[in-house]
């Protein structure tokens, strides 16, 4: 609840609800070295994974420290000079949450948002959380990438195994997202954010039982800036505002689709801090969401994702991951978030 709170609290300083500034400059963590050398990083690390004992600060030094697509280059080198593929040689040497990491970060971007989609639909129960993290704050391009990720690599459509996995008003969610049509124009128009806000109030608040075809065709079609103007005029209508509306009408996964399409139009680098705030708090740590979070961000806006955590709870997202972690995982996460 906090960073509703937050949310509203921020809306109503600002003059209500703006979408987040266009910042310029690079706000990841993860940069490309200047002095790549596919070979010799391929060369380091065949030697760290024959070492007995398994050399891991080297691992942790190339494959974090090397950007994305300096990666992809390391992995055709390494099959080149070994003729097998680094992944496997990695998954075999290395175990647990650090080998989840090394392996993630192997992974093209789209892949990756692949892989993490299959995980969560291919369990007992389907981890419908994942679902709309990624779902609800992907850009168009990056959905589209990564349906065809999940084509090449898995040979099924995502769309079909949504369908099969999910039901009701979430489904019809998350299938509006997976068509990657959602606008994503900057320019405001007020007229439409006036009738839309309109809309939501009369298919939630104002009647009993909520029309949830109005609120998903509004929250899977507008863009992010011209959400924010629709809730700025929603709550010229509503006492309590729109958010604590949607809690009093829905529950659940439909729910938490719908807040994330919400928080993010406000603010992406705080909800994501949000998220890795709780897969910390509490008894037990939850390594896959804090891996997910910081490996797919790492060259988008982990930067200011680590700003928003301080503002938002008043300590560093390190500290909290020095805290909750430990050994190989706490080191290559560490470093990802810019340690030396």
């Amino acid at each position: 609840m906090a960073f509703l709170q937050n949310l509203f609290q921020q809306a109503n300083k600002d003059g209500g609800f703006k979408p987040a500034v266009v910042e310029t400059g690079y706000l990841g963590t993860v940069k490309a070295d200047p002095n790549f050398n596919a070979q010799n990083d391929a060369a380091k690390l065949k030697k760290a994974i024959e070492t007995k004992g398994v050399d891991e600060a080297t691992i942790v030094e190339v494959i974090a420290k090397r950007s994305n697509a300096q990666r992809q280059q390391i992995k055709e080198a390494y099959q080149q000079s070994t003729g097998k593929p680094l992944a496997d040689a990695l998954q075999k040497a290395l175990k647990s949450d650090f080998e989840e990491v090394v392996l993630a970060l192997l992974m093209t971007p789209s892949q990756y948002d692949a892989f993490e989609m299959k995980r969560a639909m291919k369990s007992l129960g389907t981890n419908e959380a994942v679902l709309n993290e990624i779902l609800g704050t992907r850009s168009n391009k990056e959905i589209t990438a990564l349906k065809t990720s999940y084509r090449e690599v898995y040979g099924e459509l995502l769309e079909e195994n949504v369908k099969s996995d999910v039901k009701g008003d979430l489904e019809t969610t998350l299938l509006a997202l997976c068509k990657a049509t959602r606008s994503e124009d900057r320019d405001i128009d007020d007229g439409l954010a006036k009738s839309d806000a309109k809309a939501l109030f009369e298919a939630g608040e104002n009647r009993i039982g909520t029309v949830c075809s109005v609120l998903i065709d509004i929250l899977t079609n507008r863009s992010e800036a011209q959400l924010c103007k629709v809730l700025n005029h929603y709550s010229k209508m509503s006492k309590d505002g729109f958010v604590k509306d949607l809690e009093g009408e829905l529950h659940g996964s439909f729910e938490d689709c719908l807040m994330t399409l919400v928080k993010a139009a406000w603010n992406k680098p705080a909800y994501f801090a949000e998220r890795l705030h709780l897969a910390m708090k509490g008894m037990g740590t939850n390594t896959d969401t804090l891996t997910r979070i910081i490996v797919s961000r790492s060259e988008i806006d982990l930067l200011k994702i680590i700003q928003e955590y301080k503002r938002m709870y008043g300590k560093s997202l390190q500290e909290d991951l020095l805290k909750e972690t430990s050994g190989d995982y706490e080191k290559i996460m560490l470093t990802i978030c810019g340690a030396p």
